[in-house]
């Protein structure tokens, strides 16, 4: 589609899995993709497909750890200067690590919420002043789960660090509505990756943990992933989100029960009786705030009632 030639995109743990199956949809629309990476072997099987496919001129690898955020702010450079302005940022990069949540270490807290929400926190930092910039508008995905709605027995701090995505992704899509930069939570189901060998990449630093699982072990998930939805199509409907500009791209039909559920049991626990009318005014104050957000910029007046 002519709206995506030449456009610059940035997908972070862009070589296998979703990340890989985004890039490979946004490069076949034409794009220009930056794809970071750790794995070498992932890295080595990605820019094989992208040759054979005769789109290695338009990918460009950079080494990262999404959680060190220097190294962020230069691959946020980096784009720049091979491609040119970026318009599209997906914060993809995470882990999938389980575990009973009474029994979670530090360690374990540190590890999975600077992963899965540090590292969209420190993309988010690096990018959107380069994409204010260019005042060309563009786009920005922010890869959760259906764990950012539906919680799980054995994903405590998994669950949370998805619903910490989805409320920073919801507030940063009023305030880059005046920039024309759509944002969107999209929240994949199962899907047929790798991650199921999450835990294996445990950094050293993060050691303390009861966490343990033998290889042998994490091999019982691997068909599990291999019944998931192919990636590619994962990224082909992304793509659709992001074409419409939707806040939520829910990629798989499966959870639609089980959160119309949770929506009816949310609104049932509202309590039925008179609103005070000074604490309803106060909310009104909030939600008009949430309009006018998509054509200007918001003050602290503008929740209180006394005006910028």
């Amino acid at each position: 589609m002519d709206e995506f030639q030449n456009k610059v995109a940035f997908v972070t743990g862009g070589v296998s899995g979703i990340g890989l199956g985004i890039a490979k949809v946004l490069a076949d629309e034409g794009m220009k993709v930056a794809i970071s990476w750790r794995n070498q072997a992932h890295l080595d099987s990605a820019l094989a497909y992208f040759t054979d496919k005769g789109l290695r001129e338009n990918i460009h690898p950079i080494k990262l750890d999404v959680t060190d955020r220097e190294g962020f702010a230069r691959a946020a450079d980096t784009v720049e200067r091979a491609f040119g302005k970026v318009h599209l940022l997906v914060n993809n990069a995470g882990v999938s690590v389980f575990g009973p949540t009474d029994e979670a270490s530090y360690d374990d807290y540190d590890w999975i919420m600077g992963v899965n929400f540090g590292g969209v926190v420190n993309g988010l930092v690096s990018f959107i002043p380069k994409l204010k910039a260019h005042g060309e508008g563009g786009h920005i995905v922010n890869v959760a789960s259906m764990a950012a709605f539906l919680p799980g027995p054995q994903a405590g701090i998994y669950t949370a660090s998805k619903f910490a995505v989805r409320g920073l992704t919801e507030c940063l899509r009023d305030n880059l509505a005046p920039w024309n930069i759509g944002v969107s939570l999209m929240t994949p189901a199962l899907t047929k990756t790798n991650a199921w060998d999450s835990a294996l990449g445990r950094p050293a630093k993060y050691a303390d943990t009861k966490w343990t699982a033998s290889r042998a072990d994490l091999e019982q998930m691997r068909p599990v992933f291999e019944v998931g939805m192919d990636p590619v199509e994962v990224g082909r409907r992304t793509l659709r989100g992001i074409m419409r500009n939707d806040l939520y791209i829910v990629t798989h039909p499966e959870n639609k029960d089980e959160a119309r559920e949770l929506c009816d049991a949310i609104i049932a626990a509202f309590p039925n009786e008179p609103i005070d009318p000074a604490r309803e005014e106060i909310e009104k104050l909030r939600r008009q705030a949430r309009i006018d957000a998509r054509t200007k910029k918001i003050g602290i007046g503008d929740l209180t009632g006394g005006g910028n």
